[in-house]
């Protein structure tokens, strides 16, 4: 069953490459929906309930089509990666668009980090949520809401076009493709990896548990709680916790 699925696969990637019809774009885009799908699931695990998941998979099809137009089957790399590339960022970039993140939302975030920035600098560490929440007279799991909202909503697509107004190229095309690291840049990534560990070993085991199977298991957030027999909501509030202790260590100058 298997080997005729490749062979049929085969065949209609190769009418496509040859004929560009829209019935071979329309069995390979219903064939490698599922990627859309898990794509949409992956980022909108971290995102507020107001986003519509339809809007999603509309951006994250326009992705997948975008991919399927530009895909050179004779470069040494898997569609499945290239296609995850593309309707990740398209997803991504469709949120940037929306802008769905409200004032009032972006105001807070503000209001935070800078209580961050004034309390590292009078205590010398990371700070705690709690110690955020008391500072800023609100709750600790707003703190960690607010913060997560405002994550997500500052993802930056690769895609994306750059403002250099004499070229049309994105901010992918402008990374800079360094092979050999420099002493700094080692020094910097030491320092960033010693304090990430540090602050993961301060997590609680069941935190712990929700970043590993999130970030290196990719599981959803309904999954894991299905693995960890809690609800999806508490899941969230617990990746929510996690996700800002490490952002602080991520979000340093620097960094």
């Amino acid at each position: 069953m298997a080997n005729s699925s490749t062979i049929e696969e085969k065949k209609l990637w190769q009418k496509w490459m040859n004929d560009r019809d829209s019935e071979s774009a329309d069995s390979l885009i219903r064939l490698y929906m599922p990627l859309v799908k898990y794509h949409v699931n992956r980022i909108s695990a971290g995102l507020p309930r107001n986003i519509n998941k339809e809007d999603l998979i509309s951006h994250g099809m326009m992705g997948l089509y975008d991919a399927l137009e530009k895909f050179d089957v004779n470069r040494d790399l898997k569609f499945d990666t290239y296609a995850s590339f593309r309707i990740r960022g398209a997803i991504l970039d469709g949120l940037r668009k929306e802008d769905w993140l409200p004032r009032s939302m972006r105001e807070k975030a503000k209001k935070i980090e800078i209580t961050i920035e004034r309390l590292e600098q009078l205590l010398g560490r990371t700070v705690k949520v709690e110690e955020i929440a008391k500072e800023i007279g609100m709750g600790e799991e707003e703190v960690t809401h607010v913060m997560s909202e405002s994550f997500y909503a500052n993802m930056l697509s690769m895609d994306e076009k750059t403002n250099d107004s004499e070229r049309d190229e994105t901010y992918k095309s402008t990374i800079e493709d360094k092979k050999i690291v420099t002493p700094e840049d080692n020094v910097m990534q030491d320092a960033t990896r010693e304090e990430l560990v540090e602050v993961i070993k301060q997590l609680n085991e069941r935190e712990q548990m929700v970043i590993s199977l999130f970030y290196y298991e990719e599981l959803t957030l309904t999954e894991i709680g299905q693995v960890l027999n809690l609800s999806t909501s508490r899941i969230s509030q617990i990746h929510s916790k996690a996700l800002f202790r490490l952002q602080q260590v991520l979000s340093k100058p620097g960094k």
